[in-house]
């Protein structure tokens, strides 16, 4: 489906960003990969889906290194025809302990770094009248929890941002959304789940499920491969008219 077009996914050496990589590798689109774990491992498991896949590393709360990366994925393929944001760090603080040099780190990788890629590849897209951006929100991006008030911040943004720029492309071939993941099982959430673990004595297991009891009604993680799998299907032309959608894939966190 993919064939011929050029996808750049943010954050996509490991967890969500790689599964969606990997499934848009199996639709024929060539990847840029961005992030920093392990670059050659990532690049490694996406090539072998038989596609052309290259590593940028820009830190995604520079600007200036965001449109070297831009710049880089024009010149080796020409343009950016599907773009994912999915680059993001978390910081758990009440609001009057919050470092102020993590609140400004949040917001601009969590945030601010999806307006620098979408402006900088949407004049492209226009000239080409197609073009897919899927910004990676979260449930956080609809609904509040303590002590994540910078995420929150920058989630809730990010989906107001996803809907102006639907409504600035309405009329032509480019489209805008958002995926909003709740739990999701990636190092960063295995890191929350051995930390609850060490702290309250509890078996892997245990932490595990009262990490979802709290929030998940379906006590499943969401996988990298369903959000993926989700992108697939925004990138078709079913999705020709889905425009500025949060669309949420959360177990039932935000019906409760």
């Amino acid at each position: 489906m993919l064939e011929g077009k050029t996808a750049l996914v943010t954050g996509s050496t490991s967890g969500i960003g790689l599964g969606i990589a990997k499934s848009l590798a199996r639709q024929g689109a060539k990847l840029v990969l961005n992030g920093f774990g392990d670059a050659e491992a990532a690049r490694a498991e996406v090539a072998a889906l038989g596609v052309e896949v290259v590593h940028h590393g820009a830190d995604m709360s520079r600007p200036d290194e965001i449109a070297q990366m831009m710049a880089f994925a024009a010149e080796r393929f020409g343009r950016v025809d599907v773009l994912v944001n999915n680059a993001g760090i978390q910081h758990v603080s009440p609001i009057e302990h919050f470092d102020p040099a993590r609140w400004d780190a949040v917001i601009a990788i969590n945030l601010s770094s999806a307006f620098h890629t979408m402006r900088l590849a949407i004049p492209a897209m226009r000239q080409a009248n197609w073009g897919r951006i899927i910004n990676i929100a979260s449930a956080h991006g609809l609904v509040a929890s303590p002590d994540k008030g910078a995420y929150v911040a920058a989630k809730h943004g990010l989906v107001g941002l996803t809907k102006t720029v639907a409504l600035e492309t309405a009329t032509t071939g480019v489209t805008c959304n958002a995926i909003c993941p709740g739990w999701v099982l990636t190092p960063l959430v295995q890191k929350q789940i051995d930390a609850r673990a060490e702290k309250e004595g509890l078996s892997p297991e245990q932490a595990r499920r009262e990490l979802l009891e709290e929030k998940q009604p379906s006590l499943e993680f969401t996988t990298p491969e369903e959000l993926g799998e989700l992108a697939v299907f925004l990138c078709s032309k079913a999705a020709n008219n889905v425009r500025g959608v949060a669309w949420n894939v959360d177990g039932g966190w935000v019906a409760r």
